[in-house]
């Protein structure tokens, strides 16, 4: 009976505790910054954190798509989520995409033993044949081994599973799921997501819809593009202002347009954020001069007034 009524007790608080957490704003998609060798780079990844804290982001996403997560090893995203906790003071946000349930549930409790605030998960894309029903007990088992929240990942052209408004209704009564990013670029899903999952955070990937998201009630982005353009991306959201938007749109259709997250990097290393724009293979280094010279002209950010120690 005891035992009973203490696990009772701890449903109670973890509900009790997700039902508080909500991620709103922009949070960059972050890059994971490798130096020549391959290894982490920690002094260019406490640069970056830095860059989006000064200008407005709301927390981060390490070891996601945009963070080369698949080429990282279960190890080293144990080791860059607890980096990105040390280094800043935005919540962090891991990054899983794996097939492999046991895995999922190790680096959600490895999320939770580093102090990050949450996971986006993926869902299990290795498996294209798998049922509805069988990808949401995945999804189920990984939300109920987790001791931090779960925002879950819509991003069908990678996984080859899309949400359907039934899918995402049944994962929006999973008590740990808080939230969602839906990455499918389809503008019909702003208000299927808003019906299907009233009361979660939902946060759209394709940034060329944010504007339509916030219209329709979402609540910011997990971006890429905010790698490059923090500070524009979070004043659209804050100031809810479709001129800032409509400025940068071009630059946000001009970066997606890029490999990524390459092209990212390259600039990023142009700005002396970066100590290089090396990604590992199968990807390959770009040349970011051109984009870095757009973004300079449109909206003025450039090395020089970053001023970006190297």
């Amino acid at each position: 009976m005891r035992r009973l009524l203490y696990q009772i007790f701890v449903l109670f608080l973890v509900i009790s505790y997700t039902q508080a957490v909500t991620f709103h704003g922009v949070i960059p998609a972050c890059v994971t910054p490798f130096d020549q060798e391959g290894r982490v780079d920690e002094i260019s990844l406490a640069k970056l954190l830095a860059f989006f804290r000064a200008n407005g982001c709301s927390g981060v996403v390490v070891a996601g798509t945009n963070g080369e997560g698949p080429s990282l090893s279960a190890v080293e995203k144990r080791d860059l989520v607890r980096s990105a906790v040390n280094l800043g003071d935005l919540p962090v946000i891991l990054g899983i995409a794996t097939p492999s349930l046991t895995e999922a549930t190790w680096l959600c409790s490895q999320a939770g033993k580093s102090g990050a605030s949450g996971v986006l998960v993926m869902a299990p894309g290795y498996f294209r044949s798998a049922s509805d029903v069988g990808t949401l007990n995945w999804f189920r088992a990984v939300a109920e081994s987790s001791p931090v929240p779960v925002i879950a990942y819509n991003f069908p052209k990678f996984t080859g599973f899309t949400f359907t408004e039934t899918v995402v209704a049944e994962l929006a009564t999973m008590p740990n799921i808080v939230g969602f990013k839906d990455s499918s670029g389809e503008r019909g899903n702003l208000e299927m997501f808003r019906r299907a999952a009233p009361g979660k955070s939902l946060l759209v990937g394709d940034e060329t819809l944010l504007w339509d998201a916030l219209a329709a009630g979402w609540s910011g982005s997990i971006s890429g593009a905010a790698n490059l353009l923090p500070g524009w991306l979070s004043r659209v959201v804050a100031e809810k202002n479709e001129s800032v938007f409509q400025t940068v749109l071009p630059l946000v259709e001009a970066i997606r347009k890029g490999p990524q997250p390459a092209m990212n990097k390259a600039v990023l290393a142009v700005w002396g954020i970066l100590s290089s724009g090396a990604v590992r293979l199968p990807l390959e280094e770009v040349v970011g001069a051109g984009l870095a010279a757009l973004i300079e002209e449109r909206v003025g950010i450039s090395a020089s007034k970053l001023g970006i120690p190297r």
